[in-house]
């Protein structure tokens, strides 16, 4: 006699919060009652591990999901350990362990912020989101249980009755609304279901109710027991004419006969039950980690490296965390970190689980420890989570100074693409900073890359050690400095870098924008070392001094350019400065000290890119080589009508090698070279 009764909740509150999740979270219904099944499963296998129920010989577990787009039906079954009738009462209809009233209670305000499914044992009630009727068929694993029927079309009433399920294990039907009708479609279940249960413990299947049978061949070696064998096929010897090395034809055999069958096709699961994260990583080859990255993220380009997670103390956790290779002028530079719990798939992009500098990376976390609130799709950002953090942070830095170590060659292919997420890093997080700051590289204008303590002894000095006591008062102020000298556009500087290198003289290059705060840091980490941009003034090395002998008569020629070039530029505020320059190929350069440049650098960092650069005393320093012939042409000849030209020409070639002309100089200077070329041809 089929037994009726009512929710033991007040189903006029709890009903309309799960339809409402139709709103977010629309289709992971589909993950509750697979994720339910594989705990069926799990629960019924750990049974027969302790001795309290035997499993059949031939058990094999799975999850059929079967849908009916002319029935307007979807079901998912299991074999797992079922339910009987009391259990049907306890968990479904008293919706067991939710604490339901306390639930509703505490979260009815949020429904509009937080899914409801998940771990108050409401995942089953998911269905109601897509369902006008709901059926359950099942049957316990325990010595004389009953077959059960449920059924509950999501209002207040329940009718329960003796089922005719046969099979141990749980059947459940949801007849869809018209709503949700595309879950019935095979194509969009096959998609959902691999976006949340691609590598869930149990195999699923998907079928199409009263689908044609398909088959397939294959060779009959290949053949296995429970294949429904339709026909035998015998295939003779393939043969083919070619020339022998006598240059005469015969016939080759190019493929032996062969005994095939063609059987019932075979079901194919949908997911992988022992995703990669899940082995030790002596088990893992390159060609499975890129495989299992080409084919979790769709990305077609290799991953620079990885880095295998495995920790189970003081919290569990595993994962494959990816550098991909990016191209930053084209790409999105936020990667996506898949979270998992016991392999259900929770969330994709979960921002609190990484730090915020790794956000390039591409992997998967599954922690089976993580707070998770009801829902299972949003974390409770408290201590453990930052744990997390930490940890992940911890393991980067380890792989990444263990490569540095071990296999440098490899780090300095990986560097320029990964350096600025690393600098980031060390900006971010300064426990981090201090596990990197002996690995973070620097490329040089030969292209060899150098530590920071190379770079520093390179330059003559030598890199304090962070351990040692640090000079306090009047010693730690008066300590001396290291310059380290740097390029940002190697283009735009080619003729500071050939002076350098004329001198013997070495620089790095920083051309990222993460570069120029990065320095600041290092430098207030390190307070004896100081960076300078090469054209922030003449080198002395790049330089003669003037003799006592000289200095009156230079002194003299000083102002003289002084005077004409400012008034040849009509610029009576114009910085300019005579020196002595070794190389007598440059006649003139511009300087810009490295306090005005970062004050230009913050001014654009701030939006004030639009303000006179002047007003901060950032304009440059015209720089004259007083041993250049047109220098000393200029300077003889400074009366003369052509002076003008020569002053105007040499000022714009020495910015044009600093920094690009804007589009009225540019015209300026291009018509004025076309005029100096005419007066050459006259």
């Amino acid at each position: 006699m089929a037994k009726k009764g009512s929710l033991s909740i007040s189903s006029e509150n709890i009903f309309p919060i799960i339809k409402k999740w139709v709103y977010s979270d629309h289709d992971i219904f589909f993950r509750e009652m697979v994720s339910n099944g594989c705990d069926a499963i799990t629960k019924l296998k750990k049974l027969d591990m302790m001795g309290e129920y035997q499993l059949p010989d031939d058990y094999k577990p799975q999850i059929r999901v079967v849908v009916s787009p002319e029935d307007k039906t979807l079901k998912f079954i299991d074999d797992g350990l079922g339910m009987t009738e009391d259990e049907v009462e306890e968990y479904i209809t008293q919706i067991a362990f939710s604490g339901a009233t306390e639930f509703l209670e505490k979260y009815k305000d949020k429904t509009s912020e937080d899914d409801m499914i998940g771990h108050f044992g409401l995942g089953f009630y998911s269905a109601f989101m897509v369902a006008d009727e709901v059926h359950i068929d099942t049957l316990s694993y325990k010595e004389g249980a009953k077959p059960v029927h449920w059924v509950s079309d999501g209002g207040t009433e329940y009718e329960m009755s003796e089922g005719d399920k046969e099979g141990v294990g749980t059947e459940i039907t949801l007849f869809l609304n018209e709503d949700s009708l595309q879950f019935a479609n095979e194509y969009r279940a096959r998609e959902v279901l691999e976006k949340y249960c691609s590598f869930m413990p149990v195999p699923i299947y998907l079928e199409k109710a009263n689908a044609e049978q398909e088959y397939e061949t294959i060779d009959e070696a290949d053949l296995k027991e429970d294949d429904v064998v339709v026909e035998r096929i015998h295939e003779e010897a393939k043969m083919e004419e070619k020339e022998n090395e006598n240059g005469e034809k015969e016939m080759v055999e190019v493929s032996p006969a062969k005994d095939k069958v063609k059987i019932n096709k075979r079901p194919v699961p949908l997911n992988d039950t022992t995703p990669l994260w899940t082995k030790h990583p002596n088990e893992c080859s390159k060609e499975d980690y890129i495989d299992f990255y080409r084919k979790v993220f769709m990305d077609y380009k290799e991953p620079l490296f990885w880095i295998h997670l495995n920790m189970d103390y003081p919290f569990n956790l595993k994962g494959i965390l990816y550098f991909p290779k990016i191209n930053t002028e084209y790409d999105s530079v936020e990667g996506t970190i898949k979270l998992y719990n016991n392999q259900v798939f929770i969330a994709d992009n979960i921002k609190e689980v990484i730090p915020e500098f790794l956000m390039v990376l591409k992997g998967v976390i599954d922690c089976p420890d993580l707070p998770l609130n009801v829902s299972r799709s949003a974390l409770q950002n408290d201590g453990f989570v930052n744990k997390i953090a930490d940890y992940i942070s911890k393991k980067v830095a380890d792989k990444l100074s263990g490569m540095c170590k071990t296999d440098k060659e490899s780090y300095e292919k990986y560097w320029d693409d990964i350096s600025p997420f690393i600098k980031f890093g060390c900006l971010k997080d300064e426990k981090f900073c201090d596990k990197m700051t002996d690995y973070i590289l620097f490329k040089n204008i030969d292209h060899k890359y150098l530590t920071l303590k190379e770079c520093v002894e390179n330059n003559g000095g030598k890199l304090e050690d962070k351990k040692a006591e640090k000079p306090e008062g009047d010693n730690a102020e008066n300590k001396e400095q290291t310059t380290i000298y740097y390029v940002t556009d190697e283009q735009q500087q080619s003729q500071y870098i050939n002076m350098f290198r004329a001198q013997g003289q070495d620089a790095v290059i920083l051309s990222h924008n993460i570069d120029s705060p990065f320095i600041t840091q290092l430098e207030q980490r390190n307070p004896e070392l100081k960076f300078q941009r090469i054209d922030a003034d003449v080198n002395a090395s790049s330089k003669e001094e003037v003799s006592e002998e000289e200095k009156e008569a230079f002194q003299k020629t000083t102002d003289e350019l002084v005077a004409l070039f400012r008034k040849e530029l009509g610029n009576e505020n114009l910085e300019v400065k005579v020196e002595k320059i070794k190389d007598e190929s440059v006649a003139a350069m511009i300087t810009l000290s490295e306090e005005s440049r970062r004050m230009q650098d913050m001014m654009k960092m701030y939006g004030m890119a639009g303000m006179d650069p002047s007003m901060f005393g950032t304009t440059g320093t015209l720089v004259l080589n007083a041993n250049h012939p047109l220098v000393q042409y200029v300077q003889a000849h400074k009366d003369e009508e052509n002076t003008g030209i020569f002053c105007k020409q040499l000022y714009d070639l020495a910015m044009l090698a600093h920094k690009p002309l804007s589009p009225e100089e540019m015209t300026a200077f291009v018509q004025r070279s076309n005029e100096i070329m005419l007066k050459l041809a006259k």
